[in-house]
């Protein structure tokens, strides 16, 4: 298959902002691809050369890709760089340079999707000393048998900005399309990606077996299973109501997600955005390498940071320190974590997600022997009001964030990658005014002005919608930033830095600068209101009006979250109810 095939496909993408559109130009692309290329057709138009969970990137600079740019064309690096500060796209800078480039192509070959794909590969595994420059070699050579074009594209690739506006659930709903006719196989395989964490595959396995295919895969160690989230609710007795009456009230830990793979004594540890923590948490490792009373396990989890003098839980802020490449030992003797474990979603060659809760609770106690470092999370099981109101009162005195109550019917299976009411959460209560934070996505930004000249002024910031895969505006966040945070906003935004709204994007509200929705951000407000120019909830409470956070301000920036563990609009609109609802309690009845 030719890569010009597959470029020609990128521009049209490109080039629309209708979802239903890229839906359609993907259906052709997937009808045109040979289905032992599918992985690579996927991963290439996600930008990417392997699902996340392996660790591997190209990681080419733009100055990096510049120079491929003059090795490739033989134009000097002055020129080149000249070029990239006019233009500010390494892409754009390789299809103009290249459409005059000095060196004869007579002899070069067409690019194929296999040979781009292999030259990539050996891009992702080179390390040591000269990997940098070998990189820089294999990309250039790339180059030299590329129109200008395929230049472009390829540019972006490998710096990490194809801005194509194709997310997964898009990729997801082509796939049955192209090979349902419909969109009635979507369920059966995004069960498959969520229980894989690996579209490329998913893809594949469906154009070579079709749909039985697919149904077969199976969940596998070393293969993140995407995490099942919770709803959220304030008020007990709506908690019970949805759950049947009784529960499992289950701490709620603030710490980070992790997800680890047990198998013959080896252990993997996943985040929840399924990137490979191992290396950055060997405590844990070892910890579950004395505790685990099994050949395999998958097991869910919260890394929680714990004063080494007072045993006491320490705030989120404190663990994500542990995210880091270097002084790994160090920062784990001073930053010690528990693992506290709720789940087990797979024991020795058994898939436990489709067993009900209280059943994987079971299994889950018989294989841990609990240390000071691995620990089962706290929970009680009951249907009395009074109790569980005692253990979450408990649970806040302890350090934790509130309660999940979690059901204990016999259809509460794990919904991988789902958003339910099976799992609900409930933390401090809410007032008129807010009192929990909210994790919102940055879609655009407003130029900064006076002191904040130079850098953004505000960030655009938006919940995300999960019934229809889009980014809702909700609020413009200009307060709780640092004199040091807003110098570095402009950096932090650049990779994701987009010259047009996003296609998942639903905005009134014309930025100065838009971005791919990425970095998530937890937010503070006084209040949520009523505004007819934000997006999020539009209609859901009042005709042409949706919903706004009233005085935002940022507490931090959450790089453990994708945009998709965002707060839904769905989250929003509940938790604008729930103010209405307290006012309501709380006013005075007029007597008079």
């Amino acid at each position: 298959m030719l890569f010009k095939a597959l470029v020609e496909h990128f521009e049209k993408l490109e080039a629309t902002t209708s979802r239903l559109a890229m839906i359609d130009i993907l259906v052709h692309l997937f009808s045109e691809t040979p289905p032992n290329l599918m992985d690579k057709v996927v991963y290439l138009t996600l930008g990417e050369v392997y699902p996340s969970y392996v660790g591997l990137e190209v990681g080419l600079a733009d100055k990096l890709v510049l120079r491929a740019v003059v090795l490739a064309t033989g134009i000097p690096d002055l020129k080149v760089e000249q070029e990239y500060k006019a233009l500010g796209d390494s892409g754009l800078v390789a299809e103009k340079l290249l459409s005059t480039k000095r060196k004869a192509t007579l002899f070069s070959q067409p690019l194929t999707v296999e040979k781009v794909y292999i030259t990539l590969e050996k891009m992702c595994r080179i390390s040591g000393e000269g990997a940098q420059d070998t990189k820089i070699k294999l990309f250039a050579g790339l180059l030299t048998d590329s129109t200008p074009k395929e230049a472009k594209y390829l540019s972006r690739i490998v710096s990490g900005r194809l801005r194509l506006g194709v997310a997964e659930m898009t990729i997801l709903d082509a796939l049955a399309v192209a090979y349902g006719g419909s969109r009635e196989l979507r369920d059966t395989i995004e069960r498959a990606y969520n229980i894989t964490s690996d579209i490329g595959l998913i893809a594949k396995t469906l154009a070579e077996g079709g749909i039985d295919a697919v149904k077969n895969i199976k969940i596998a160690i070393g293969r993140p299973i995407k995490p099942q989230l919770a709803e959220r609710l304030s008020s007990l007795d709506e908690i019970l109501e949805k759950l049947n009456g009784r529960c499992i009230a289950e701490y709620k830990y603030d710490g980070l997600r992790i997800q680890a793979h047990i198998a013959d004594g080896a252990v993997i540890l996943f985040s929840r955005r399924q990137e490979n923590i191992t290396e950055q948490f060997p405590d844990i490792v070892e910890a579950l390498k004395k505790c685990v009373v099994a050949n395999e396990a998958i097991l869910d989890g919260e890394a929680v940071p714990v004063d080494p003098n007072t045993g006491e839980l320490l705030p989120f802020q404190v663990v994500a320190q542990r995210r880091r490449k270097y002084d790994i030992e160090r920062y784990a003797e001073e930053i010690p974590v528990t693992l506290f474990l709720f789940d087990i979603l797979y024991l020795d060659g058994e898939d436990l997600t489709v067993k009900p809760y209280l059943e994987r609770k079971k299994l889950l106690e018989s294989v841990i022997k609990e240390t000071d470092r691995v620990k089962l999370a706290q929970y009680i099981v009951s249907g009395n009001p009074e109790e569980i109101e005692r253990f979450f009162h408990k649970s806040i005195e302890e350090g934790t964030e509130g309660l999940i109550c979690k059901s204990i019917l016999p259809n509460s299976i794990y919904e991988a990658g789902k958003r339910g009411w099976q799992w609900i959460k409930w933390k401090r209560s809410y007032r008129s005014e807010m009192t929990d934070t909210v994790d919102l996505v940055a879609v655009g930004a407003f130029a900064g002005r006076g002191k904040r000249a130079g850098t953004y002024g505000a960030l655009l910031m938006a919940a995300y919608n999960s019934d229809k895969d889009r980014f809702e505006t909700v609020c413009k966040l200009g307060s709780g930033f640092t004199d040091e945070d807003l110098a570095k906003l402009p950096e932090m935004f650049k990779p994701y830095l987009i010259n047009h709204k996003h296609p998942r994007v639903e905005s009134s509200i014309e930025a100065d600068y838009w971005f791919v929705p990425v970095i998530v951000a937890e937010v503070i407000g006084d209040e949520i209101t009523l505004s007819p120019m934000h997006t999020c909830g539009f209609e859901a409470i009042r005709p042409k009006s949706g919903l706004a956070i009233r005085f935002p301000r940022l507490v931090r920036f959450r790089e453990d979250k994708s945009a998709e563990d965002a707060t839904t609009t769905t989250e929003i609109i509940e938790m604008y109810r729930m103010q209405l609802k307290t006012i309501e309690e709380t006013t005075p009845t007029d007597t008079a």
